[in-house]
């Protein structure tokens, strides 16, 4: 996983809570790192999960709510890091249906060892995006909190219905977006 993951990471930790706290949660951690990132490294994701396991033992919020709010926060960075990832999207499912072929094109530009998930979407009759996403590092988590800060990035009426699933390639997770009076929101955990 990229170290600007991690980095903003840190930095989200220190704004929402403290650098004491951010501290203490490396040190419970312990990562094989040794917790030293850099935004243009590589790292093991398990790293993240761990710190994020802490995090929660640490403040009492629970992993899923850091987990959500960490990906909404993380898509917001992006939107400021990489504006041109939003030139000529006018909305969430036009969005998520540019990833894999146009976000993630440049990403592989921009960092040619990165690990990237595969994201297939589908726009079906009902107004709905069926979105699949796959990855060995199973951050399904991560995938949901990102896809919420782009419903509040356009402040659109979606809610988002998730499932884990299995298939012989290995796991996967699938995500309906779907438009609602009120937004609804759910983690896995």
């Amino acid at each position: 996983m990229k170290g600007i993951i991690f980095t903003e990471f840190f930095e989200r930790v220190e704004n929402v809570f403290s650098i004491d706290v951010a501290e203490q949660m490396l040190e419970l951690a312990n990562p094989a790192s040794g917790g030293i990132y850099t935004s243009v490294g590589n790292y093991d994701h398990r790293e993240l999960l761990l710190l994020v396991e802490q995090l929660s033992l640490i403040t009492g919020v629970p992993e899923c709510d850091l987990t959500m709010s960490f990906g909404e926060h993380l898509f917001f960075r992006f939107t400021q890091m990489y504006p041109g990832m939003l030139t000529g999207k006018t909305s969430v499912f036009a969005f998520i249906e540019s990833v894999e072929e146009v976000i993630h094109v440049h990403v592989r530009k921009l960092y040619p060892d990165a690990e990237l998930p595969t994201i297939g979407t589908q726009r079906l009759d009902d107004g709905s995006l069926h979105v699949t996403y796959r990855s060995p590092r199973e951050l399904g988590d991560i995938a949901h909190s990102m896809m919420s800060g782009c419903i509040k990035h356009f402040d659109e009426a979606l809610a988002i219905e998730r499932m884990d699933l299995q298939d012989e390639s290995g796991p996967f997770v699938h995500f309906r977006i779907y438009p609602v009076d009120v937004r609804v929101e759910a983690c896995s955990k």
